[in-house]
């Protein structure tokens, strides 16, 4: 089949397509690992960026990863409901809400590494091709994001 201009390319064929499948793909693998460390995969990428730096604000957990701090919020409650966080007003400033990291969220980080364990091994790349590939999907993001 000839693709003539004006025609929608195949799905398979749409970078969009790809990462979106790609996205579907990575979160059914990680299912069953999360549920056994009792967090969704919006709450694992909150504990992800407060395991980068503990005590940030919602706000600044929002912007890290590119969501309402209306979203950020209610992932919040549940996971300090869990254990894993604690939020306190900064007295500086009532309006802002800082996140800190429990003893329990603290010792999630380690026993999280299988998710890493389990995408590395189950996509035949190597880690460089992995961190290539990343380096490269992360760098469309920005550029979209910038246009």
């Amino acid at each position: 089949m000839t693709q003539t201009p004006g025609d929608p390319l195949p799905l398979d064929a749409q970078l969009c397509f790809s990462l979106y499948s790609t996205t579907i793909a990575i979160n059914r693998l990680y299912k069953p690992m999360l549920d056994s460390l009792g967090v969704t995969y919006p709450q694992y990428l909150v504990l992800s960026t407060l395991w980068e730096k503990d005590g940030q604000t919602i706000s600044a957990i929002a912007d890290r990863l590119a969501l309402e701090p209306s979203t950020i919020t209610p992932l919040m409650k549940r996971l300090e409901a869990a254990g894993f966080v604690s939020r306190q007003r900064n007295p500086a400033d009532e309006r802002q809400v800082n996140v800190f990291m429990t003893a329990k969220g603290k010792g999630l980080r380690r026993e999280a590494s299988c998710l890493t364990d389990a995408l590395l091994e189950n996509s035949g790349l190597k880690v460089e091709e992995m961190v290539a590939l990343n380096d490269q999907v992360r760098r469309l993001r920005g550029a979209l994001t910038r246009a």
